[in-house]
């Protein structure tokens, strides 16, 4: 990947050498903390705040992390990255693909002591696809016959193709062969609900203290902004194997800050690490790095909806052209992440796609038809472009924020402002459409292109920059219905084709999964999901946390 000469960033000098003494002057703290004991109480970080801990109503990372080990669905993601049985202990599926008979576990049970049965996974699944519950992923089940029409309005809850044969068989109908389906099954928004909580509790039964979950822990407290709480749940089938009996999940937004933390001994476990230091890491804990490629990509959304991106995508792609994403993931990132030349990160199973068809010009070509770009939008050094930038406070957003802006500003004359905010209110202001260029990333749900392509179909509900497109939309569809896996590949990899063209999206890199691992820890796994369930893993009990 790359140009043929390096950029030359004259103007861009200054941006770099601050952005420069603002990573590199932070100093390291010094090794210690408490020695007291903690217990066997595992101290995670988890990243930004959740946003919920409903299973059909959450979405973001950090939620997903603790319902995953609250909750366990039919299946769940392998330590590989692939996926094996969970509740579900076995499955058949007929010889056309569509009917799947699901054979649940005997001995799984809710928290309370009551059965898991397959009425749970119905309540659940119905209650995902129930548009009065406005769940961001409800299309989630679009391979299963009805869900579509419910989402619509159009049909009753109880005309979705799930039904229960009996307490411990689930029997799913689709209405075209889904080979990523087990797969998909393992994502928390079809995780079963335990339905006498929220007959009881409404939209309150998952609230940490009072939720009834069928996995290795139980939430039992919620500090809101610092930590979610969760205890051992006695009655899980292998409560026997879970050899940690609490975990804490710390909710820190800034990597720098949960580093500290670390390097003081609050924490076993980083979400992450501050960019640039895994190279920097002093000898005491260079050992603790754990580190490995991941499904996500990092990424500016346009508000394709409104001016003034509405019907422009040649200004979208002036934009998009002039970013040097090696630039970026080299010095302003540095930690072996990956410039993204596409929307679908490499490595994803079965999965080839396409690149930026300019993504092997010469320098003087990109620039030469982004600026040719630009003027036809209408815009010149007379009349810049004026935009904002918003994203959620972060260190690391600040400065991608501060460098793609002097990159606009140096070779199209655009003057963006930066908006920095909370997270929850970055949300609010993209859904109500008041952000034009906005921050996001997107963290596959299961080993599939399929998991980015279906991000930015029409209608879905986490479809951030509201991208609409026939043409895209009929590629998914008919790709959904090739059980050929080559002739999928090559429909999905259209489908991305039409997407890089039509540029709703400005995807900057892909992400790297890097944690530090305090050695008391035992039985850490990496994979591309980079999902690790607390249940698989083992705690020394000597020692402080980061220790």
């Amino acid at each position: 990947m790359g140009l043929s000469r390096p950029w030359r960033w004259s103007g861009l000098a200054a941006v770099l050498a601050l952005l420069g003494a603002w990573w590199l002057g932070s100093g390291e703290p010094a090794p210690g903390g408490s020695t007291t004991p903690d217990l066997l109480r595992l101290e995670r970080g988890n990243g930004a705040e959740p946003d919920s801990l409903d299973p059909q109503l959450a979405r973001i990372e950090s939620a997903l992390t603790i319902l995953r080990d609250a909750y366990e669905g039919l299946t769940r993601v392998a330590r590989d990255g692939g996926v094996e049985p969970a509740v579900a202990e076995a499955w058949d599926v007929s010889a056309d693909g569509l009917r799947y008979r699901f054979a649940l576990r005997p001995d799984a049970r809710w928290s309370n002591g009551d059965p898991v049965t397959a009425e749970d996974f119905v309540a659940a699944w119905q209650r995902l696809v129930d548009p009065a519950t406005a769940s961001p992923y409800g299309q989630l089940l679009e391979p299963v016959a009805g869900a579509m029409q419910i989402l619509r309005g159009e049909a009753a809850l109880d005309t979705l193709g799930v039904v229960a044969d009996g307490p411990q068989a689930l029997v799913v109908r689709l209405t075209q062969p889904t080979p990523y389906f087990p797969a998909l099954l393992s994502h928390p928004s079809t995780f079963p609900i335990h339905r006498p909580s929220l007959q009881a509790h409404g939209r309150g039964f998952a609230r940490a203290g009072t939720a009834v979950t069928n996995g290795p822990y139980v939430p039992v407290q919620w500090q809101v902004g610092t930590q979610v709480t969760a205890e051992r749940n006695p009655y899980f089938r292998e409560a026997a194997s879970v050899q940690i009996p609490m975990v804490r999940y710390h909710h820190v937004p800034d990597p720098l800050t949960e580093y500290t933390r670390y390097r003081a001994g609050d924490l076993h476990i980083t979400y992450t690490l501050p960019n640039g230091r895994m190279a920097r890491l002093p000898a005491a804990i260079a050992g603790d790095l754990q580190s490995g490629p991941q499904l996500g990509v990092y990424y500016y959304g346009f508000a394709v909806d409104r001016p003034p991106f509405a019907a422009n995508p040649g200004l979208r792609r002036a934009l998009s052209m002039v970013i040097d994403r090696d630039l970026l993931t080299a010095k302003v990132l540095g930690d072996g992440e990956w410039p993204a030349w596409s929307w679908v990160p490499p490595g994803v199973d079965g999965y080839a796609g396409p690149r930026v068809d300019w993504a092997d010009w010469s320098v003087e070509q990109r620039l030469a038809e982004a600026r040719r770009l630009y003027a036809e939008a209408g815009y010149s050094a007379e009349r810049p472009l004026e935009v904002e930038i918003a994203y959620n406070k972060s260190p690391l957003h600040d400065r991608i924020a501060l460098v793609v802006s002097a990159m606009w500003k140096q070779h199209l004359g655009v003057r963006a402002t930066l908006r920095a905010e909370e997270f929850r209110v970055l949300r609010q202001r993209i859904d109500l459409r008041e952000a034009a260029v906005f921050r996001a990333s997107w963290l596959a749900d299961y080993n599939d292109a399929y998991s980015f392509l279906q991000l930015l179909r029409g209608g879905f509900g986490i479809n951030l920059p509201r991208y609409a497109n026939a043409e895209y939309d009929r590629l998914l569809d008919e790709a959904a219905l090739t059980p050929d896996r080559a002739q999928r590949a090559q429909l999905l990899a259209e489908a991305e084709q039409r997407l890089l063209d039509d540029v709703p999206v400005l995807p900057l890199y892909f992400y790297v999964a890097k944690h530090l691992v305090s050695p008391r820890v035992g039985g850490w796994y990496a994979n591309v999901m980079n999902v690790t369930y607390s249940a698989d893993l083992t705690l020394d009990a000597a020692g402080s946390a980061g220790q």
